[in-house]
């Protein structure tokens, strides 16, 4: 519960606030509503981004104290207000051309229109976050120095083809142009589709190379890897991270309510979940103690960015994007104990 302690306190303190929120809406018969739906996406927010605990805290757990405190601290005021309530604003604002002020008024006072205006942006966010999370895929995929294969012999072959240089981009760039050719999209969705997903290439490809501008001669990748998952760069990697994560999570809560403010309350209480969860793990070394968990949240990732590219052509229901990610974790759980179990022996 230590670890939770933080997490425990939001919530109440957000629930509270929807507890205001829907009185000051609907009156007494207003409070139960809110209070209700901001726990339902609190707990869709946790189970949608689970995988990204894990991932979170394999960069995390290479991190020194300064760093992970910032990441606790500044990383989940952009986690909830940024990502969750202030970007979709300017995506919004962007796509009408009005300023955020009137954007902010429209989502209070029209969540209707603000909500319409925020799916017409959806094949953008879905190109642009599904391209990013499916390059994190990838590049575990194809990680020759990867000693531990969860599906043997296939993924120590799959880990061999890292070996062909940019891979990865390779195979990112025929998906995105597998997209682009055969969905039935308009000429305009589907330049928008391009354009996005390229975006979400170059940003992943920027902040993995940037730890190219650390090396040297005499230590070359080691010491690009430790510079990667040690302070700046990989705060900011965490947070592209979470933001790609958030996108997709925003979007499905118009599914279950078109009230703004209750929409930021609840996700803020699964980010906030997710933050504890991503600590808890580096602190009690679940992460060695289960050596396929690591595994089981790439594979969970690659599938959320296989399903973000299919929502570009059709809705996909939450719940099995969620059961999608929570099976591949359980999965990496029980081979973990089968692994450690055999090892004992």
């Amino acid at each position: 519960m230590y670890h939770f302690r933080y997490s425990i306190m939001v919530t109440i303190l957000c629930l509270g606030l929807a507890s205001w929120w829907g009185y000051s809406q609907g009156g007494v018969s207003g409070i139960w509503p809110a209070l209700s739906i901001a726990i339902i996406l609190g707990i869709m927010e946790v189970s949608l981004s689970f995988d990204n605990a894990v991932v979170n805290a394999s960069v995390l757990k290479e991190m020194d104290a300064k760093w992970r405190q910032l990441f606790l601290t500044v990383g989940i005021l952009i986690a909830v207000f940024g990502m969750r309530l202030v970007f979709p604003i300017v995506i919004v604002a962007v796509a009408t051309g009005q300023g955020m002020i009137e954007v902010s008024r429209m989502a209070i006072n029209q969540p209707d229109v603000y909500s319409d205006h925020l799916y017409s942006s959806h094949t953008a966010i879905a190109a642009f976050g599904g391209t990013f999370l499916f390059m994190v895929f990838l590049s575990f995929l194809f990680d020759e120095g990867k000693e531990l294969h969860w599906l043997g012999v296939i993924e120590e072959k799959l880990g061999q083809l890292g070996k062909i240089e940019s891979i990865e981009i390779i195979i990112a760039l025929l998906v995105l142009w597998g997209l682009q050719h055969y969905l039935p999209l308009t000429p305009d969705d589907k330049m928008t589709l391009l354009l996005s997903g390229l975006g979400g290439l170059i940003l992943y490809v920027l902040v993995d190379s940037l730890s190219s501008f650390f090396e040297t001669k005499e230590e070359g990748e080691a010491i690009a890897e430790t510079v990667k998952r040690n302070g700046l760069m990989g705060f900011i990697y965490l947070e592209i991270l979470d933001a790609s994560f958030s996108f997709d999570g925003v979007i499905g809560a118009f599914a279950i309510t078109r009230d703004v403010v209750i929409i930021m309350l609840g996700l803020a209480i699964g980010a906030m979940f997710i933050r504890s969860m991503t600590v808890y793990l580096v602190n009690e070394g679940t992460l060695d103690e289960y050596v396929y968990l690591e595994h089981g949240a790439h594979y969970a990732i690659g599938i959320l960015a296989l399903i973000m590219f299919y929502s570009i052509h059709a809705p996909v229901p939450e719940l099995f994007t969620g059961l999608v990610g929570v099976g591949f974790i359980v999965a990496a759980v029980i081979s973990s104990l089968i692994y450690k179990k055999k090892h004992l022996q």
